[in-house]
């Protein structure tokens, strides 16, 4: 016998909950389907304790820089493992508050892992979940290379596992995910080395942004070793891995390689045969422009979509699918087109207009590895035009939170209400500790719980 629902949600990361939450407003039953922690890789393994470390990077360039302007300082190193231990208990605070969001909305939490009995059901904890509608939001995981002895190397998701930072570190990759991992290693002292296949870096970028940013990786001492393909990782007699090359350079000692290489759908376990839903040919969920999948009422959200892989976009997805399913806007979707992005750096150079190599200025200022605003903003309309934009604030240099703003009619055309107050901003799943608050006291991650209550 089958539990019944009006809307299953397959995943708790930002797309999942940002649906789920805006399908309870209107007043259906909903359950979402997670088995591990609440907030997906945002929160547990992205953005949030990236940010998180970035600001321990920044406040060590700062103490740096401070006795040139005539601060007599003494610094005894850094503790990375308190650093950990403190961005953990910080990330768990986050987990226990959405899931007290998904009760305060009425939404069952299931925690167990799904897999599809048929297009209508999923079974679950030992449970059969129908509905009339199910959404996929499983998200993505970090790809390895398919080489010899990688699996000695770590991912992005390891990194944040360390518990003492490795003194000789490669990333291997060009992505800003890559970059920005190598600059926070150096920034809080690590050798590091950036290895490139080619000879740029941040190739969906424009031009300049690859370049500029590898000369200011020099600059802080990154060794960029370029046309340099992966063949083998190997751990010597000592423990030291090693980096084959496949030109035959043998690149090392390192203590820690991490690969930054791209990322796949996670959907190994969703048996997703059974309900008639395909993939593309790059293994993500194919969607159409209202997110719905091969298989009828299934749908599929955020990175396991595999577009635009960016916590804002998967919030304005799966918010905009709810109101088209539950709430009467049969018109209702995400436009994916000139959605921007922004990278991590010592200096901030910036991304502006859409073409490779055009509109793209460097903003002066120092700061390790600030401004990150994965935000996204729609271009082009009428000024007057709100309805589907996503509006990126734009932050200073010292603010770490990321918030973007997507416009939303306000209210339901079909005439059923929101239980609760409608809040459509599609920010970086949370808000994140203010660099003036670990400047007070470095190690405080000061935290509003009042700020997350009422994001997804």
């Amino acid at each position: 016998m089958s539990d019944i629902f009006d809307l299953v949600v397959i995943g708790g990361g930002s797309g999942g909950l940002a649906a789920a939450q805006r399908a309870a407003e209107y007043g259906v039953r909903v359950a979402l389907v997670e088995s591990g922690r609440l907030g997906g890789t945002c929160v547990n393994v992205g953005c949030v304790p990236k940010k998180i470390t970035w600001n321990a990077a920044d406040l060590g360039g700062a103490l740096h820089d401070a006795v040139d302007y005539g601060f007599q300082l003494q610094v005894a190193g850094h503790d990375w493992a308190l650093l950990k231990q403190r961005r953990d208990a910080y990330i768990l605070r986050l987990n226990e508050l959405y899931a007290a969001n998904l009760a305060r909305h009425q939404v069952e939490l299931v925690r167990a892992r799904a897999s599809f009995v048929d297009a209508g059901t999923v079974s679950a904890a030992g449970r059969r979940l129908s509905a009339a509608h199910i959404i996929i939001a499983t998200g993505g995981r970090p790809r390895r290379p398919l080489i010899p002895g990688t699996e000695l190397g770590i991912t992005s998701d390891g990194f944040f596992e360390l518990s003492q930072r490795p003194q000789r570190v490669a990333v291997v990759g060009s992505s800003y995910i890559a970059l920005e991992l190598a600059g926070i290693f150096a920034g809080l002292g690590a050798d590091t080395t950036l290895v490139l296949r080619g000879d740029t870096a941040l190739k969906t970028f424009d031009d300049m942004l690859g370049e500029a940013t590898l000369s200011m990786l020099r600059e802080e001492g990154v060794d960029i070793v370029l046309h340099a393909s992966p063949a083998a990782l190997a751990r010597g007699a000592d423990g030291a891995l090693e980096l084959r090359a496949r030109d035959g350079r043998r690149l090392g000692p390192f203590d820690c390689v991490l690969w930054a290489v791209g990322r796949v759908a996670a959907v190994e376990d969703l048996a997703l045969g059974r309900a008639g839903v395909a993939l593309d040919i790059q293994g993500f969920i194919a969607t159409d422009l209202y997110q719905a999948s091969s298989a009828e009422r299934i749908y599929a959200v955020g990175d396991v979509a595999g577009r635009a892989q960016l916590t804002p976009v998967a919030i304005a997805a799966g918010r905009r699918l709810a109101d088209r399913l539950f709430g009467g806007q049969s018109d209702r979707r995400l436009d994916y087109e000139n959605i921007h992005r922004s990278r991590a750096a010592h200096r901030r150079p910036a991304r502006r207009g859409s073409g490779r190599g055009r509109d793209a200025a460097g903003v002066r200022g120092r700061g390790a590895h600030g401004g990150d605003q994965e935000g996204l903003r729609r271009h082009g309309g009428d000024s007057s035009d709100f309805c589907g934009r996503i509006r990126h604030h734009a932050l200073n240099t010292q603010a770490l939170p990321l918030r973007s703003l997507s416009a939303a009619s306000t209210g339901a055309v079909s005439g059923r209400r929101p239980r609760h107050r409608r809040n459509d901003s599609a920010a970086c799943s949370t808000s994140m500790p203010q660099p003036c608050s670990a400047r007070a006291h470095p190690c405080r991650l000061a935290h509003s719980t009042k700020a997350v209550a009422d994001l997804p």
